[in-house]
């Protein structure tokens, strides 16, 4: 009677033991699973012409590059201009700082009017495998334009000289190799040019980026500006940006070689005043390159693996 009594307990005893460790081990796998983050949606704070939902690392500074040159084709094009590369209508410095993994500081320069620009962004969610489909980063950049006026009208207060530019960009990384990107904005003027030109314009970016090989990828945007509340009868025409290109990771740099219609560089500036098109010979070269700085890091007892910059 005992030995019987002794094996049940036994039984029950491995049962238990193999029901806790199985539920263990479920339990082990099963949140971490659902709750990892989703990271590298884009490998680049910026696409072409757009911000990306990417911030820099905590203690990071990026410093960045861009250009602009002239018109490939058309009337400014062709031969007499080295196919636009004799013209650089705008050229960016900027500097973009990780105060947290969340949150970045930038400021930088652009060559067109002067303008100096301050950007914020915040990730307010990450994606998460099965468990949250999508990223939401918070933009946001004031531009002001330091050049002197032309005349005493142009900026007869102070706060013409300035735009701020909100966004919010959602994006999902949908496979390994393929990440998609929305961004419902809307820029804030002080003074246009134009009487019926409106104050406040609203724009939808979409962009992308086709991952081809492990540090080759394919990425494009186009922002929808005309057709949202913008007056069809400006005496200036306006087009909506568009851009497409080649990124290249190289380490620590970043480098992407593009094509566009737009002029600018910052969104402040190409979203109002792209007066360039596509169709009419209006597409220019550019390129952007960026290098990461990994500032205050912790000294590592192993200086095989400490890294400064990278």
């Amino acid at each position: 009677m005992r030995l019987t009594f002794f094996t049940i307990l036994l039984i029950c005893s491995f049962q238990s033991s193999y029901s806790q460790d199985a539920d263990s081990i479920l339990n082990s796998l099963t949140p971490q699973k659902l709750n990892e983050p989703v990271l590298a949606t884009f490998k680049s704070t910026h696409l072409v012409l757009l911000n990306t939902n990417e911030t820099q690392r905590k203690n990071d500074l990026a410093f960045w590059i861009s250009h602009r040159f002239g018109d490939i084709g058309g009337q400014f094009g062709g031969a007499k201009t080295l196919f636009g590369l004799d013209l650089a209508p705008d050229v960016y410095i900027g500097f973009d700082y990780g105060f947290t993994d969340k949150l970045t500081i930038g400021i930088g320069r652009s060559k067109v009017d002067a303008t100096y620009n301050l950007l914020a962004k915040y990730r307010l969610i990450q994606q998460k495998e099965n468990s949250i489909p999508f990223s939401l980063t918070l933009f946001a950049q004031t531009a002001i334009i330091s050049r002197a006026a032309f005349n005493s009208n142009e900026f007869p207060n102070k706060s013409d000289r300035t735009s701020h530019f909100l966004s919010s960009i959602f994006t999902s990384k949908v496979s390994q190799n393929f990440s998609l990107l929305i961004s419902p904005s809307v820029l804030l003027r002080s003074k246009t040019t134009q009487a019926n030109d409106p104050n406040s314009l609203f724009s939808i970016g979409f962009g992308g980026r086709l991952k081809l090989y492990k540090r080759f990828s394919l990425i494009a945007d186009y922002i929808l500006v005309e057709g949202l509340g913008r007056s069809n009868d400006l005496a200036t025409s306006f087009y909506n940006p568009l851009g497409a290109g080649i990124e290249i990771e190289t380490g620590g740099h970043i480098f992407s070689l593009n094509f566009q219609n737009s002029s600018y560089i910052i969104e402040n500036n190409f979203i109002p005043n792209t007066q360039k098109s596509w169709r009419d010979g209006g597409v220019r070269w550019g390129f952007a390159v960026s290098r990461n700085f990994a500032l205050f890091q912790k000294k590592n007892k192993n200086k095989d693996i400490e890294t400064k910059i990278y």
